[in-house]
């Protein structure tokens, strides 16, 4: 199986989600030669990506969680390169790609506020499951939650 994985090596970017460490992410982007994609950036075939991964607080006590000070923060970094695509794994909150059932969302506030102001032309999500493929507009920005399926971005 490594081999398998290692094969494609630095064409595979890894963000943890809130049930992985920093440590977690990086052993396994050295395993198998992934690009560790955590508060990072990249051009791919001329389309600015920023990714950013963990979550806002969760009651579950989870080692990948960042306050909302701290996620504004890290994104903040992203605002000058205007990614064109954000990939977080925290959805925005109070949204489609957040609500976990009618009347509760788990999703970040900061995360909203960047796409609302920065307008990516793509955002991609995951964290809240019961959200999986749920498909909206924010502004210009199309945004989806790929859940466990994932998403293929062609660029």
């Amino acid at each position: 199986m490594g081999k398998v994985m290692q094969a494609s090596g630095e064409r595979v970017f890894v963000m943890p989600g809130n049930h992985e460490s920093a440590t977690d992410i990086e052993t396994f982007c050295q395993r198998f030669g992934f690009v560790n994609f955590q508060e990072a950036t990249a051009e791919i075939g001329g389309v600015r990506f920023a990714g950013l991964g963990y979550s806002a607080p969760t009651p579950f006590d989870t080692p990948g969680e960042y306050s909302e000070d701290e996620i504004a923060e890290r994104l903040e970094k992203f605002a000058e390169w205007r990614p064109q695509v954000l990939i977080c794994h925290s959805p925005p909150l109070g949204t489609p790609l957040d609500r976990i059932k009618e009347g509760l969302h788990g999703g970040s506030r900061a995360v909203r506020e960047f796409i609302e102001r920065q307008q990516p032309a793509y955002f991609f999500c995951g964290h809240i499951h019961e959200a999986e493929g749920a498909v909206i507009h924010m502004g210009a920005t199309r945004a989806m939650n790929v859940g466990k399926k994932g998403y293929l971005l062609e660029v």
